[in-house]
């Protein structure tokens, strides 16, 4: 396993310095591009490399997953000075700032390459957890208010009086994210309980939560400045009072597996058990994991779990069909592909770039997997459906950045519910890995030709 963190954290810089060249080389125009891109002509993504090809597919509609321009203003400023909050919560010394950087490395092998040395209650050290806050935390905060951003407020499904249950909390990451990323929800009275081994990460979050609800406030009157915090510590499966109206839960699973005594597949079905004792009949549930194939693959296992259970996969899944990138393999050097998605980190806050720097862990993409399950039994599948025309609609997440192909094509891998897909096309717009992409079929699904490399069915658009 640590051979695998080390080569798969090499392979992600190597490919990501490339893509963040490009992406810099195109610099603001292509960011204009994709802030109206959910308001893009049919015109906008058009395949003619040859005047006799008849394409497969019309371009409908396309919204980006990681588009920052729907974080709140304020929050997007307030994630700048993030390491201000911490620093007047948590403050360091001149020394003890000085070997953060080192204390950040450190960190991250342990987290990464050197996984299998690390110890649980890793969090309970005052310098490890001090370089959390300072930076994992920071990212992981970056990484979720887009994700989040993306998600209609209302689809969280939460009211006044709403339970919500953060399983390893840790400094409170997930409540925090949830703040910056609606204002509306801030208006709702919720009671958080944030379960965590480290009664010193709870504490720590729950300080940093009340000083980023003190500066973004509710708008609405008569409302507390804050959520209801209820500090739990223990680890999971640990007995509550009352049940959940929506679990959260991030980077935990991928910790959990590392003393698992039993294979993914038994794990994730013993999890879900686990995790439907603690919620309502109705609840909901959020994931959020590494982008790494074996989170990657836990993530895909709890889906196929939870939908056997009724519930269905809102987000970022197109379909409720068996996920085609499950990853299973992937660890083991294949080309198996897995689910994750990326952005590069250009608008990422200036100082934790330089950070990153600092403790020689250079970050040029930030890559995450995650699940938004949801009980809908009137919830229809986005996938395809019946237009005037008698076509169908499809709904394609991409799961790659772009790809130059053979006769000066260009095109992208997208889950679809025809499993791994290739889309070919030329694009004026700069689609993007996470984006969701909705086409209009022009040709009978059977029809669509295989590409020969991948075997993922071809759509010219």
């Amino acid at each position: 396993m640590p051979k695998f963190y080390e080569k798969f954290l090499k392979t992600q810089t190597k490919s990501s310095v490339s893509d963040t060249a490009k992406s810099r080389a195109n610099g603001s125009k292509s960011a204009g591009k994709i802030k109206n891109a959910a308001h893009a002509k049919r015109d906008d993504f058009a395949y003619s490399p040859k005047a006799d090809t008849k394409p497969d597919a019309e371009f409908v509609s396309y919204s980006p997953m990681f588009d920052g321009n729907k974080v709140p203003r304020e929050s997007r400023m307030l994630l700048e000075d993030f390491d201000k909050i911490v620093q007047s919560a948590r403050p360091l010394n001149s020394r003890q700032l000085l070997n953060l950087s080192k204390d950040i490395r450190i960190l991250s092998h342990e987290l990464t390459d050197e996984r299998d040395e690390r110890r649980l209650g890793y969090m309970n050290s005052r310098e490890m957890l001090s370089a959390y806050a300072r930076y994992f935390l920071w990212w992981n905060l970056v990484r979720l208010t887009r994700v989040f951003s993306d998600i209609n407020y209302k689809e969280f499904s939460l009211r006044d009086g709403s339970i919500c249950l953060d399983i390893g909390s840790g400094p409170l990451t997930l409540p925090i994210a949830l703040w910056l990323s609606h204002p509306e929800l801030r208006n709702l009275r919720l009671t958080w309980y944030c379960m965590d081994i480290s009664q010193g990460a709870l504490t720590l979050g729950e300080d940093l939560y009340f000083s980023v609800a003190a500066k973004l406030r509710p708008s609405m009157p008569d409302v507390p400045p804050h959520w209801n915090i209820i500090r739990v510590k223990g680890g999971f499966g640990t007995a509550l009072k009352e049940k959940a109206d929506f679990v959260f839960s991030a980077n935990t699973f991928n910790e959990v597996l590392q003393d698992a005594k039993q294979d993914a597949e038994t794990e994730a079905r013993q999890k879900v058990r686990n995790l439907l004792a603690y919620a309502k009949s109705n609840a909901a549930f959020f994931f959020a994991e590494p982008g790494t194939p074996p989170a990657a693959n836990f993530i895909s296992l709890l889906r196929k779990n939870f939908i056997e259970q009724n519930y269905s996969a809102l987000y970022p899944c197109p379909h409720q069909m068996t996920c085609p990138m499950q990853g299973t393999h992937a660890h083991r050097g294949g080309r198996e592909k897995w689910c994750n998605f990326a952005f590069g980190t250009e608008d990422a806050p200036r100082r934790l770039l330089k950070l990153s720097e600092e403790a020689g862990i250079p970050k040029e993409r930030a890559v995450i997997s995650w699940l938004f399950m949801k009980k809908n039994t009137e919830h229809e599948a986005a996938a395809a459906r019946p237009a005037d025309n008698g076509a169908r609609l499809l709904e394609m997440r991409i799961t790659s950045d772009e790809i130059k192909l053979p006769g000066g094509r260009k095109g992208f891998y997208a889950c679809t519910e025809y499993g791994l897909t290739l889309a070919v096309g030329r694009s004026r717009r700069g689609f993007a890995n996470g984006g969701k992409l909705v086409v209009e079929l022009l040709t009978k699904p059977e029809n669509l030709k295989r590409d020969k490399k991948s075997g993922a069915k071809q759509i010219v658009i």
